[in-house]
């Protein structure tokens, strides 16, 4: 037996940058402990299952090559990038086109823009922002992250990291230097802890170097489900443009994430929030290999 099996870089246009996600588009009647093996086999962040359902509504479930997770940010631009390459979607020929995907976290629309009869570039809304609270312990967090306490921060701001969800729970982390951030050495296994400590996936870490402007630079850090570092994050970047509008910190509604320098795998992540709080994260993608998976017993 043999099913149809994509990897694909989201958030990149560009060979081996983005956050490379696996995409089954033919998922219908596979049981969970064969999702949970396939995951494992693509060894990559997340991989996702797709159900058609009908036209425009699919189910969608998202594993990491050790647990099901309730949502992926990146899995859904690669997944939605892939049905509407490979026809699953009726394409139309210019504009955009609005499906949606039935998660964990609810019914949510997925945007596929057009150009020529092409897919271009995939946006998703993402569950509704929530707040859990800040970090308790500051020294602890820094200490896992190899950063001083002091380095934690906006330079000329309060800001203290806080845990928020657009679909999974992440720390939301301030450091004042880029060089801060691309200096930081994790300790996998005190951040795990932590992880499960604050009831988060992981931390997300970011640096925004013009308080005036729109652009961050951004590091993912979730040991806990067996990512040691991500190069592209949907879900913590929608989160994080929340927070910095909710703070009244980014005056417009639009964020540039720039993600995945440090390991190699440039990602862009295109971001907006408006006025109500709908936090919608999109970018671009490349199909990197196309081929059968076979899983005969």
């Amino acid at each position: 037996m043999g099913i149809n099996v994509f990897q694909v870089d989201a958030f990149s246009d560009k060979p081996f940058g983005g956050n490379p996600a696996g995409v089954i588009p033919d998922a219908k009647g596979m049981e969970e402990e064969k999702m949970q093996t396939v995951a494992r086999e693509m060894n990559i962040s997340e991989t996702a299952f797709i159900e058609k359902l009908d036209e425009d509504y699919f189910n969608v479930r998202f594993f990491t090559p050790k647990k099901e997770v309730e949502m992926c940010g990146h899995a859904t631009i690669g997944a939605f990038f892939i049905l509407a390459k490979k026809r699953y979607i009726t394409p139309i020929e210019n504009g955009v086109k609005t499906v949606h995907q039935y998660t964990r976290v609810g019914k949510l629309p997925v945007y596929i823009s057009y150009v020529d009869g092409e897919v271009n570039k995939v946006a998703m809304e993402q569950a509704p922002p929530e707040e859990f609270g800040h970090v308790k312990d500051l020294g602890e967090l820094a200490k896992s992250l190899g950063i001083d306490i002091g380095d934690i921060g906006i330079e000329g701001l309060e800001v203290l990291p806080k845990i928020v969800s657009t679909g999974l729970k992440d720390i939301i982390l301030p450091v004042k230097s880029k060089q801060v951030l691309d200096g930081i050495k994790v300790d996998n296994e005190h951040l795990s802890r932590l992880s499960v400590e604050n009831d988060v996936i992981g931390v997300h870490v970011f640096y925004m170097p013009d308080v005036d402007g729109d652009i961050v630079y951004t590091r993912n850090f979730a040991p806990r489900v067996n990512i040691d570092e991500e190069s592209a994050t949907g879900t913590a970047n929608g989160a994080l443009i929340y927070l910095l509008k909710n703070d009244g910190i980014l005056k417009g509604n639009r964020m540039l994430a720039y993600q995945g320098k440090s390991m190699n795998r440039p990602s862009q992540i295109e971001c907006v929030i408006t006025e109500d709080n709908k936090v919608m994260v999109g970018g671009q993608a490349r199909m990197s290999i196309d081929g059968i998976l076979m899983i005969s017993e």
